[in-house]
């Protein structure tokens, strides 16, 4: 597993001698940040899975500036962010808004305005998205917070399970020889 990640993972030298990586360089020497341990890799997933529903085209940005601080593998926690693309983003925000319509009480009934016509005014559309507005942005960052915790525990007892399995092998191995 640990192999397999690493395979696919920039090298830190590689990533810092980059022109885009100036202004970062000074907070990007800690060895967390680019090394796959069992406090760096649980604490990305999560990460990468809360930026992951960040409105807009700021996610691997916000899960670098997130992780830095955090001591996170980088460069795992910007991955985690393309769960979200093209293909999951409106099933994960129509989730979202039906967590947060949940959370606020808000009634099926009332919750939706009808979808004003299209060839209608811009005033008519933005009413229209603002109806949406305080249910979606709750459901995004309730459904952000579970995903990470989520996240972060499964990658803590996948990592445990595979260090277990670890020294299993090993001890039959020595007992077998």
């Amino acid at each position: 597993m640990k192999r397999t990640l690493r395979k696919y993972l920039p090298e830190p030298e590689e990533v810092l001698a980059k022109k885009w990586a100036a202004p970062f360089r000074p907070w990007l020497g800690h060895p967390n940040l680019w090394h796959l341990n069992r406090r760096s890799v649980p604490g990305a997933v999560a990460i990468g899975l809360f930026c992951g529903l960040i409105p807009g085209p700021v996610q691997m940005l916000s899960a670098l500036v997130v992780a830095i601080p955090c001591r996170s593998n980088v460069p795992l926690a910007m991955v985690v962010t393309w769960y979200t693309n093209p293909l999951t983003i409106v099933p994960l925000y129509l989730a979202a808004y039906e967590v947060g319509r949940l959370v606020l009480g808000v009634d099926r009934a009332s919750a939706v305005t009808p979808i004003p016509d299209w060839h209608g005014s811009i005033a008519a559309m933005w009413d229209w998205l603002v109806s949406l507005g305080k249910p979606l942005v709750v459901g995004i960052v309730v459904l952000a917070a579970v995903l990470a915790v989520a996240g972060y525990v499964l990658t803590r007892l996948a990592w445990r399970w595979y260090v277990i399995a670890g020294w299993r092998r090993r001890r039959r191995a020595r007992m077998a020889s």
